[in-house]
């Protein structure tokens, strides 16, 4: 059987990439965006879920985190030339002047300098539980962004970074996103995953059972920092600038609306919830501008889109309390014993 589901798998992954590279040849440019941009919001779904899904604390930290890793990945590959331009009002610090190096490696440290900044803040705040955690992780992002506008002289303050080598393609960004998501997979199905959901549902028989509340905490922090800072940096190279402004508090909200459509502790659910949600963005784009339909023209009023955006949320929320696949998930053992895959097994 398990041999069975990793050929599936494997054979899933094939025709998965398949497709990307039928779509990236057929979409236009503004498409190809949007498949992009779902591929980052499913690895910042996913990082947020690990935390508040799977290990059941509050936190609403993530945008600073991305904050962080995307800084980190554009200083790391910006060319030395294109820095001295940029950095009119200070000079860059000459320790960072004169480095570039190419995204991969970029990419890892902007999530590893995330996972240990998260390292050192879960440390005291993970003592806090519920609204106090979420007040907390919200008020480090916010002093994140806030240091990031005063360090003139490494992030280029609230002028931002502008240029940035667009390297996040189709490939970059739902490659990272198949890794996070096997690697998720990996994660909760094993004995650490285990012990995360024994947390979420009753610390103190967690406890009982010998498992390490802080410990267990503090590791699954750090990973979903690590993961927010690759997020944040595969957005930066998509946008091609950023700056503080980019990384408010409402940023954070749009991730956990996505792990709430989802299904808080589901894998499967934060993948279909980024691509619908990143979707339904951007072609609700359409009722802020004007509308033309021939016969009339209906005249387009900024920010409706989040309107009719909230009104569907509250109706999925209504109908769909657990989200859109609770804590279910896709399984190969679905297909393996269903009814039409042993007859055909008893048919061969």
């Amino acid at each position: 059987m398990k041999k069975k589901k990793i050929i599936l798998s494997l054979i899933a992954i094939i025709l998965f990439f398949s497709l990307l590279f039928i779509l990236n040849s057929v979409f236009n440019s503004h498409q190809t965006r949007i498949l992009r941009l779902c591929g980052i919001y499913v690895v910042l779904a996913l990082s947020l879920n690990l935390i508040n899904g799977f290990t059941g604390q509050f936190s609403l930290g993530t945008a600073g985190f991305m904050a962080i890793g995307a800084y980190t990945s554009a200083i790391l590959t910006m060319p030395p030339a294109q820095k001295a331009s940029a950095y009119y009002l200070e000079p860059i610090v000459p320790w960072l002047a004169d480095i570039e190096m190419s995204f991969l490696p970029a990419l890892i440290i902007a999530g590893l300098i995330s996972a240990l900044i998260g390292f050192i803040v879960a440390a005291p705040v993970l003592r806090l539980r519920d609204d106090y955690l979420a007040i907390a992780t919200l008020g480090f992002s916010e002093i994140i962004r806030v240091v990031i506008t005063n360090l003139q002289n490494i992030t280029n303050g609230s002028l931002g970074l502008k240029g940035l080598p667009n390297y996040t393609n189709v490939w970059w960004s739902w490659g990272v996103a198949v890794v996070c998501i096997i690697f998720m997979a990996l994660l909760i199905n094993s004995s650490y995953g285990r012990a995360l959901k024994a947390i979420r549902e009753d610390e103190i028989a967690a406890e009982a059972m010998g498992i390490n509340l802080f410990r267990n905490k503090l590791f699954a922090f750090t990973v979903s920092s690590f993961m927010a800072g690759v997020g944040g940096a595969l957005l930066g190279h998509l946008m091609g600038t950023i700056d503080p402004l980019m990384f408010r508090f409402t940023l954070t909200y749009n991730i956990l609306l996505i792990v709430v459509v989802g299904g808080i502790g589901s894998i499967t659910g934060s993948v279909i919830s980024g691509v619908i949600v990143t979707v339904a963005m951007e072609a609700l784009r359409i009722v802020d501008g004007n509308i033309d339909l021939g016969f009339m023209v209906i005249k387009g009023i900024p920010g409706m889109r989040m309107v009719i955006f909230s009104i569907l949320l509250m109706v999925i929320i209504l109908f769909f309390r657990r989200g859109i696949m609770g804590t279910n998930e896709f399984s190969w053992k679905w297909i393996l014993e269903s009814k039409l895959f042993k007859k055909r097994k008893e048919v061969a």
